[in-house]
């Protein structure tokens, strides 16, 4: 999950890797548009993690995908200004 939810403008997005595998993840508005591609990369196992500074977004609901090998997760995140 991402810290700081809800953020202000930017938070963390922090993941675990049990195999080393591509990573992708995107982030979504409440609509479903594709609005960022955070990382999209092969990563070695273990922790990770990826910053989202939104400062030049609207406040609201937000969505991030991660993808890694069969692994597909969505989590929701706020953006309060």
């Amino acid at each position: 999950q991402n810290y700081p939810n809800p953020f202000n403008p930017a938070t963390k997005i922090n993941y675990e890797l049990r195999v080393t595998n591509y990573v992708s993840i995107i982030v979504y508005d409440i609509l479903g548009n594709k609005i960022s591609d955070l990382i999209s990369k092969k990563q070695n196992a273990g922790r990770h993690s990826v910053n989202f500074n939104a400062s030049d977004f609207p406040s609201g609901v937000y969505y991030y995908k991660i993808i890694s090998g069969d692994l597909t997760e969505t989590k929701k995140m706020m953006l309060l200004k």
